[in-house]
């Protein structure tokens, strides 16, 4: 069980790294206008490439070992696809790093990591449809998807990807650190409380 904590614990780092990076990368980049552009610029340009793709590659590989603990969390089926989800999400987030912008694997992994981040999210609200945290990540998953719809239809600044990219990287943020069934609290705890309700 601790090694199961400890990937729970690592795994709550990932979004700060990720999100770190990002935003250093962002602030380097005197070009870089949130707007107008797309953050897998960041990683072509010889400036900020190893901080933007690093940062996503290092935590895809922090995130990774969080699916562990949603796992050994889960009680049901359903609960296990949200852990298998994740993991992929993860391992898709780190791929759109290692084949940055101009690289042809580059559009599907990206497309994947954000089909799948919203999928993680819609599976964990219908699952604990009944807890507060689970009605919370089913409205991130709309909101989601909203947010990009509100894009195509051209209702953000720019037509940049940026902004709909980071609003679906601080909601991934979110879950983690707050909504998932493991956020804020440790695996074994979370078993005995969801044991407690089923009573």
């Amino acid at each position: 069980m601790q090694r199961v904590e400890l990937a729970r614990r690592t795994g709550r780092v990932a979004p700060v790294v990720t999100l770190g990076s990002i935003l250093t990368a962002a602030a380097v980049a005197a070009w870089f206008s949130w707007p107008r552009d797309a953050l897998s610029e960041l990683g072509v340009d010889p400036a900020t490439a190893l901080l933007f793709n690093g940062g996503l590659i290092l935590g895809a590989l922090l995130a990774l070992p969080y699916a562990v603990p949603l796992w050994a969390a889960a009680t049901t089926h359903a609960a296990r696809l949200v852990a298998a989800l994740f993991a992929l999400t993860a391992v898709a987030m780190g791929l759109v790093g290692v084949f940055p912008m101009e690289t042809p694997p580059h559009f599907p992994v990206a497309v994947a990591f954000y089909l799948l981040l919203t999928a993680t999210l819609g599976a964990d609200g219908v699952v604990r449809r009944r807890a507060r945290t689970g009605r919370l990540s089913l409205a991130l998953a709309v909101a989601h998807l909203l947010s990009w719809a509100a894009w195509a239809a051209g209702r953000f600044p720019g037509p940049g990807l940026a902004l709909p990219e980071t609003v679906g990287a601080v909601m991934l943020a979110a879950w983690v650190l707050a909504l998932s069934p493991v956020a804020t609290e440790s695996v074994g705890s979370h078993r005995r409380g969801t044991r407690a309700e089923r009573r």
